[in-house]
């Protein structure tokens, strides 16, 4: 006899599923459109999003749920093509901020649209989640 799969685990896994199906659909959407990957263009939006757009590795970390050192893998490319810089501190040399170039911020802002081009285009299909957007993010806010 097979276990039961319990409610929360059933909420675990539709929660799974839709991140996957939302994370295949975008990474599609913003590579074609704009050469990003989902990943990338989290960073790019935790970037734009820190004061002065700034943030150091462990700041980033913590803003798109990865490790400081997968955070500093995943800027050396995007640092190569100029969308992001490294500024260091004068005072002291192991301390180094990431900072969005201007380059950086206008492929932000192109990736959004895309973003929320892709978003709406999904939506389409849950009139309901449309509906009661602002609720769902505040729930799923608590779970973070």
């Amino acid at each position: 006899m097979e276990p039961q799969l319990s409610a929360e685990q059933g909420l675990l896994w539709a929660m799974a599923a839709a991140w996957h199906h939302l994370e295949r659909r975008l990474d599609s959407a913003l590579g074609s459109q704009r050469g990003v990957t989902l990943a990338e263009y989290r960073l790019l939006r935790a970037l734009a999003d820190a004061p002065y757009s700034r943030a150091s590795r462990v700041e980033l970390a913590q803003a798109v749920g990865m490790t400081p050192s997968g955070v500093t893998r995943a800027l050396k490319p995007m640092e190569r093509s100029g969308m992001v810089t490294t500024v260091r501190s004068k005072r002291d040399a192991r301390f180094a901020l990431a900072a969005l170039s201007p380059s950086g911020r206008e492929l932000v802002n192109a990736a959004s649209a895309v973003v929320d081009e892709a978003m709406g285009r999904l939506l389409v299909r849950a009139p309901r989640i449309r509906t009661q957007m602002e609720e769902m993010m505040r729930q799923l806010e608590e779970l973070a």
